[in-house]
């Protein structure tokens, strides 16, 4: 009997080796744990591309605050252009005041035609300073028809002399700067 066990025991330890290596060649892999040298990969890795973003962010910092500089920069030389071109302006009127003052004084000492003629003398040595900075009076008259690109109408009235759309009294004078508009003429128009 002790043969027939030792047979049947070696029977069912051949059968179980036989289902071990079936099952084994059945069954999907397991995941292996990875090796230590793909850690130390993905950690070489992480760590590239963890430099690498800040050296990119480091840039960005560095970009946008030379940005900002140059935006002040900027800042600050168009407010010292328009305060030096306001200088040259108000220098060059400083004559027209002086001779305004001396018209002054005359008109205290003299008659009534010197005074007339040093105020003229004055107004056009005005006009022609302001000409120099490149200012162009808008040439409006009465009779001329209303153009809402040059022209303000401050009110309309009836008029006999004028046909309706046209310019009855120039109120004040319009100019252009440099051939763009500074201040549109202020006229009457006839309805």
């Amino acid at each position: 009997m002790t043969d027939k066990k030792h047979k049947k025991d070696d029977e069912t330890r051949r059968t179980a080796a036989a289902d071990a290596s079936t099952t084994d060649a059945q069954a999907p892999e397991q995941p292996v744990a990875p090796a230590a040298e793909t850690v130390a990969q993905a950690d070489d890795e992480f760590a590239r591309v963890s430099a690498e973003r800040d050296e990119y962010l480091d840039h960005l910092r560095r970009l946008k605050a030379e940005f900002e500089n140059y935006r002040k920069r900027v800042q600050r030389d168009n407010e010292e252009l328009r305060l030096r071109a306001a200088e040259a302006v108000v220098e060059s009127l400083l004559p027209v005041m002086d001779n305004m003052g001396r018209a002054l004084h005359a008109a205290a000492a003299h008659e009534e035609g010197q005074l007339v003629a040093g105020v003229e003398l004055v107004a056009g040595q005005l006009e022609g300073t302001l000409k120099g900075h490149g200012l162009e009076a808008l040439d409006v008259e009465a009779g001329a028809l209303f153009d809402p690109t040059v022209h303000e109408a401050i009110l309309t009235q009836e008029s006999d002399e004028f046909d309706e759309g046209q310019v009855t009294q120039v109120l004040e004078h319009g100019y252009l700067l440099h051939g763009r508009l500074l201040r549109p003429a202020k006229v009457i128009v006839a309805r």
